[in-house]
């Protein structure tokens, strides 16, 4: 008597629901039946926010090009004050606003008067967030015609166009206005992932930390401010580099910290740290790149030294789309990387020389995940369980 597999039970069932599910007589009957009413209402609002989302971006987009949600934060406005504030025809701006109030970005007040939604004013405290959506107009152009970046017919996008690094042959050659809006992009996020990282990882044991693809030095700044008795040191390219001296020396930390000019595929990385960070630097890259970063760091690092990456990861529970539908295709657009899950990055570090890699929990997972990898202690230090110990040099 032949017996099915595991793999044929599984294919069976999803099978019969995928024949259900597309049966139009089923459909009609689910929708009529109190117990699979509400699942199919549910699914149908999922199925149509799928076809609209585009349109949903696009209000979102609109919103923040017009400036409405600073306007709506001065306090309740009617529709006609609003057109005049944002210079829309009064039609326009109720139309906006009413898409608005669907999004949950702006709510009717009284009067018939419009103020922030709860979405709209969670946007309007985090500026990284309203950078991030202006940001977007470029790959909003890339998107025009997916098919094609999965094909690789797309040419030059406008991503790779803004992140110059991403396929330049030498990006440590380039100049200082390729870099710009890239850098203060990623510094002016920085702040939205900073606190978590250093929240789940504390650092009070470091001596030196050196931030790898540290940009303008947003990151090394908050771990300056919070641990005084540190010292730092901030690797990028030197267009970059020379960007984080100014921001670092302006906010007093130039005693404790120094600028590093290079480029990590090529440049050894200074040995001087015994804590490294990766701060949403390797799903920016192809796996051979991450793969000789990773082990390039292993080198750098002192026995027992921490490495920590944290980044957005794929598999994210309650977050997939983010990993696999919106970095995958960003990344695609910009030429160079991938989403990455836990357990590929694990395995990564692990192949990289990595004995103990552990996840220390953020509490927004959907903003960073955080990987913590040390490096093997020799045997006689492992058994006694000894503390991350001072790198060889000075950090300054």
């Amino acid at each position: 008597m032949k017996t099915l597999s595991s793999h044929a039970v599984s294919d069976a069932l999803t099978g019969w629901r995928d024949r259900l599910l597309t049966n139009d007589r089923f459909q009609y009957w689910a929708m009529r039946l109190p117990g699979l009413r509400t699942i199919a209402r549910r699914r149908a609002r999922s199925l149509f926010d799928l076809c609209a989302g585009f349109v949903y971006s696009q209000v979102l987009d609109a919103c923040v090009r017009l400036d409405l949600l600073p306007v709506l934060a001065e306090g309740p406005q009617t529709a006609t004050v609003v057109a005049e504030r944002i210079a829309l025809p009064v039609e326009g701006a109720r139309r906006l606003l009413e898409a608005a109030v669907s999004l949950d970005l702006v709510e009717r007040r009284r009067g018939g008067r419009f103020g922030l939604g709860a979405l709209g004013a969670a946007m309007l405290g985090n500026p990284a967030v309203l950078a991030m959506v202006r940001h977007h107009g470029l790959f909003y152009q890339d998107m025009r015609d997916p098919v094609a970046l999965l094909r690789g017919e797309a040419g030059e996008t406008a991503l790779s166009r803004y992140w110059a690094y991403a396929r330049s042959q030498a990006p440590d050659e380039l100049a200082e206005p390729a870099v710009s809006d890239y850098s203060a992009l990623m510094s002016a996020s920085q702040a939205l992932v900073a606190d978590e990282i250093l929240d789940a990882v504390p650092l009070g044991n470091a001596r030196c930390l050196m931030d790898i693809g540290g940009g303008e030095g947003g990151f090394m700044a908050a771990v300056l401010g919070r641990y005084p008795k540190i010292r730092g040191i901030v690797f990028d390219l030197q267009s970059v580099a020379d960007r984080a001296a100014d921001r670092l020396d302006a906010a007093g930390f130039e005693p404790r910290v120094r600028v590093a000019g290079g480029d990590f595929r090529v440049d050894p990385l200074p040995t001087e740290s015994d804590v490294m960070t990766l701060v949403r630097v390797v799903h920016d890259h192809d796996d051979d790149t991450v793969r000789a970063l990773l082990a390039a760091a292993h080198r750098a690092l002192p026995d027992s030294g921490l490495l920590i990456v944290a980044e957005p990861m794929a598999d994210t529970p309650g977050a997939e789309p983010m990993g696999a539908a919106y970095f995958g295709f960003y990344l695609l657009a910009m030429g160079s990387g991938r989403p990455r899950s836990r357990a590929t990055l694990t395995e990564m570090l692990r192949e990289a020389g990595f004995a103990d890699v552990r996840m220390a929990k953020t509490r927004n997972p959907l903003l960073t995940q955080v990987l913590v990898a040390r490096k093997a202690a020799p045997a006689s230090l492992a058994a006694v369980g000894a503390k991350v110990p001072q790198a060889a040099g000075d950090c300054k």
